[in-house]
């Protein structure tokens, strides 16, 4: 079969002129010879009366089998309304729910993770000449519970679904022209990226890019899933591949909300061992606080590391009665360069450095990757960091991809 996915976001099936113009893709493919499979998240967003936020504000419950029912109701409704305008159209179609289209999860509600997808009963669908429609963000347990992907994890079921149909491609429509270099409100000349390799993708999403569902990001660049991000309007948009070769270092730019770096000193302990002791209570105290921990460094000055948030006040009671002396610094940002081009590339960090300083923004703590580079900065100054880094790169004026040979 010649199988295509096409996802459509809140906003492109948010009123009936926006699904109209989905339709018309579908129609498209459907008339090039391909056999689409369409995924859809909730309509619109809140306080729209189906979108999910909506939906769970009339519970206080949430992360619980009876939230994740009431929160798969809006994806439901939006593949019964996407399916019944196709037959309007002429098109036999067929609205699923997760569990209808065979996503087996686990028991995480609110945040479940897909097990296996049992593709049969969509195969069943596109076999009679019909358009399955299903409704992503969710699916089931083994048991027949419904579960919820966790927020955007409606792109999560569409490449989920490309991966077990063995489909052609997987089209991802947003309301915005594909991945940009940066955060167009914020970075003056961001434009979309022609082509972004899985792990470039990977990278941006884990990182702060709104545009792509890091989960989803992440199960493509591990299975391969060619997908592509594009908007509902222009069609245009960054296909993502492996086929892209970059001729310069950085491909696109990102920051985080506001997060609280720390910093654990040892306190007067000689030993080696006891050290190490005192380093594992705390990671275990910050693991059974359910607290994640991100840009980690351990070394003879202590342990550094960032959580989500203004934590600070928390940190400090989480940990005061170790030996350690804690020190905390609350609104700062992540700043998260990234680029396969800078695999194997001197002078990426000094650049970046150089680039900051000249800009007058502190660095308080770096990590970095294969392809990306993290810097914490004052969340006062993220904006102007961001803009330096992205013109230190000159991403407004190239599209940083080799042409194959």
């Amino acid at each position: 079969m010649n199988t295509v996915i096409l996802k459509f976001g809140g906003t492109s099936v948010a009123d009936a002129q926006s699904r109209s113009i989905a339709i018309d893709r579908v129609l498209r493919e459907r008339a090039g010879g391909a056999q689409p499979v369409v995924v859809v998240s909730a309509m619109g967003r809140a306080p729209a009366p189906y979108a999910t936020d909506t939906l769970l504000d009339l519970t206080v419950q949430r992360g619980t089998p009876n939230a994740d029912l009431l929160a798969s109701c809006g994806e439901t409704i939006a593949a019964a309304v996407f399916a019944g305008e196709l037959e309007q159209r002429g098109v036999a179609a067929q609205a699923l729910n997760g569990a209808q289209a065979g996503i087996i999860t686990g028991d995480q509600f609110g945040d479940a993770r897909i097990r296996r997808v049992d593709p049969a009963r969509i195969l069943g669908v596109l076999e009679r000449g019909a358009v399955p429609v299903v409704a992503g963000f969710q699916g089931t347990t083994e048991d027949g519970l419904s579960t919820t992907l966790g927020r955007g994890g409606t792109d999560l079921t569409a490449i989920a679904l490309g991966y077990a149909l063995e489909a052609e491609r997987v089209d991802i429509y947003t309301d915005v022209s594909g991945v940009m270099t940066g955060d167009p409100r914020r970075i003056e000349g961001a434009h979309p990226i022609e082509s972004a390799t899985f792990e470039e993708m990977a990278e941006l999403a884990e990182h702060g890019a709104k545009v792509m569902h890091h989960k989803a990001a992440d199960l493509a660049h591990r299975t391969a899933t060619r997908y592509a991000i594009k908007g509902l309007h222009g069609g245009e948009g960054t296909v993502v591949d492996d086929s892209v070769e970059r001729d310069q270092p950085v491909t696109g730019v990102t920051a985080s909300g506001r997060v609280t770096w720390i910093r654990a000193i040892r306190g007067d302990i000689e030993d080696q061992r006891r050290r190490m002791q005192v380093e594992l209570q705390m990671f275990a105290r910050l693991a059974d606080a359910g607290i994640s921990i991100d840009q980690v460094t351990i070394n003879q000055a202590g342990v550094m590391f960032v959580v989500q948030g203004d934590r600070g006040s928390e940190i400090r009671s989480l940990l005061g009665d170790l030996n350690l002396a804690v020190r905390v610094r609350e609104g700062c940002s992540k700043l998260s360069v990234v680029g396969a081009g800078m695999r194997g590339t001197p002078g990426v960090v000094h650049r970046i450095v150089t680039a900051l300083s000249n800009a007058n923004v502190e660095i308080i703590h770096t990590t970095d990757s294969n392809i990306t580079v993290s810097v914490l900065v004052p969340s006062a100054d993220a904006q102007r960091a961001e803009q330096a880094v992205h013109d230190e790169f000159h991403l407004a004026q190239r599209s940083g991809v080799k042409e194959p040979a």
